[in-house]
């Protein structure tokens, strides 16, 4: 199989498309929904924005023939043959239709990548068998001993564009492919953060402890893909260079997706000249990227299908709808266990479903670690009041932003009242551009329109596109279909599958 991935790459050259030689039309959708979409690869514990990717048919041209996709289907999980191989593979046999120019053009650059880190595997310490060979050595006093960095001779990849462009999906592709024996981890930013925190909390007194933890997440994954990479806390903005410096100089590889360049990071925060030494080494040690398109996938999904109800007054409909979700099961509060011996109260729960208003649950000082506890146990959530954001709850609005990207990291669903569509939540949060090209009050202006409560942030501005375009996705026939899938396909102890579901696998 070896031989076989080594003659793919080999092969590639010739075979290989003009690079961006590609139409970026849209044609007309498919006619209906493919039935075994769900069971493609595609469909994974973290496959965001993966179910956009085969709705729709695009015009681009073909370069890798029928017989040398037949060739890379022959080869195995364990030694895949690359991104850019398996998905000639999957349009030839139909599994996915052609995607636009800039998304071919991203898994050439994510193609190069794993090619390198192939030829690259024993020099980058990527075989987890062999490293197992080696005498553990981990530990501050072995990392003082053995201070001279030993960066890895890939750079690695981050990849930044617009809400729904598909990175997360690429980067899925990407990491699918790698050989099982890898030291690899995928995960989202957020949890990755609050990974590194409870870490560092663990080893509090030691003098070093991001030494340590830096040493203890190479030891378990050379090739680390974060998901999101986003920067709005202080705290982690603080420890990122410091943490990374270490990272790399361990030989650790970083592949990312983000909507923002990495000049962009952590934008008018708090101290942000002690972040900008990070930028540096990012760029230094990852390629950077930008996926250009401007097509949000997710906005293609069919006909809203969710329980997204605009307007006051439906709390009553909202939970005859979770009641329906639970059954015959009685809905009480329960608790639900955190990180570091915390607990989350949940107001209402049965059948894996959760009920809180918005004020229990976005409003009180709670953040990702409390979201992603939530979801280990709970598949569903139910909330009740979602408000329009601007100044006066700009911190419930970061809350939210956290939550809803939490639910799609997860694969959740979401059943929800609030007071107007996703646009109109988030109308009054702008970014500064934004802010500098609205033009000024006058006293004509009535005060239906008046912008006191107008909220200029940066970062919330440039959030706030992904959970509008997120929030649409979730309440699509197609996220629902995949949820459903996700849950109904587990064998889950004293449940019935769908809505029954009584164990929750960890995400």
């Amino acid at each position: 199989m070896r031989i076989i991935a080594r003659s793919l790459r080999q092969l590639r050259p010739a075979l290989k498309r003009q690079k961006c030689n590609f139409s970026s039309g849209i044609a007309e959708p498919r006619n209906s929904f493919k039935k075994n979409y769900y069971n493609s690869a595609y469909r994974l514990a973290n496959h965001a924005e993966a179910n956009l990717f085969g709705y729709h048919s695009f015009k681009t041209s073909r370069a890798l023939s029928l017989d040398a996709a037949k060739l890379a289907n022959e080869v195995t999980d364990a030694n895949g043959a690359g991104p850019l191989v398996e998905y000639e593979r999957r349009t030839t046999t139909g599994e996915l239709v052609d995607g636009d120019s800039f998304q071919v053009c991203t898994l050439e650059k994510l193609q190069r990548l794993y090619d390198e880190l192939v030829d690259s595997t024993d020099m980058c310490q990527l075989d987890r068998n062999k490293a197992l060979e080696r005498p553990v050595r981990s530990g501050w006093l072995w990392s003082r001993l053995l201070s001279q960095p030993s960066y890895a001779p890939v750079r690695g990849l981050y990849l930044y564009g617009g809400v729904g462009t598909g990175k997360t999906m690429l980067m899925d592709l990407f990491f699918d492919q790698l050989p099982s024996n890898w030291r690899k981890k995928r995960i989202h930013f957020h949890d990755f953060m609050l990974n590194v925190h409870s870490r560092l909390q663990k080893h509090k007194g030691v003098p070093d402890p991001l030494d340590v933890v830096a040493e203890e997440i190479s030891e378990d994954a050379i090739l680390l893909c974060l998901d999101e990479f986003m920067v709005t806390d202080v705290a982690d903005a603080l420890i990122l260079n410091r943490l990374f410096r270490h990272l790399f100089g361990k030989g650790v590889i970083l592949v990312s997706t983000s909507n923002r360049a990495p000049d962009n990071l952590y934008e008018g925060g708090l101290q942000r000249d002690l972040f900008l030494p990070f930028i540096a080494t990012l760029k230094e040690r990852c390629v950077v990227h930008e996926i250009g398109s401007s097509t949000d996938y997710r906005k293609m999904t069919s006909g809203k299908e969710g329980f997204y109800l605009v307007g006051k007054d439906l709390t009553v409909y909202l939970k005859k709808q979770f009641q329906l979700l639970i059954g015959e099961q009685a809905a009480s509060p329960q608790d639900v266990q955190l990180a570091m011996g915390r607990t989350l109260r949940v107001p209402l729960g049965a059948n894996r479903c959760a009920y809180f208003t918005f004020e229990e649950f976005c409003d009180r000082p709670l953040g990702a670690a409390d979201y992603f506890g939530l979801f280990k146990n709970f598949h569903t959530l139910a909330l009740e009041g979602i408000p329009i954001f601007g100044l006066h709850n700009k911190s419930a609005a970061y809350r939210f932003v956290t939550l809803i990207d939490v639910i799609y990291e997860n694969r959740a669903r979401l059943l929800c009242t609030a007071e107007g569509s996703p646009q109109d939540l988030f109308e009054k949060i702008v970014t500064i551009a934004e802010a500098a090209q609205m033009a000024p009050r006058t006293s004509s202006r009535s005060r239906k329109n008046d912008d006191s409560d107008l909220c200029v942030d940066n970062e919330l501005g440039f959030a706030k596109d992904r959970t509008i375009s997120r929030l649409t996705e979730i309440n699509s026939k197609e996220y629902l279909e995949q949820h459903a899938a996700l849950f109904t396909e587990k064998q889950f102890p004293d449940g019935d599958g769908g809505d029954g579901v009584q164990q929750v696998v960890e995400a």
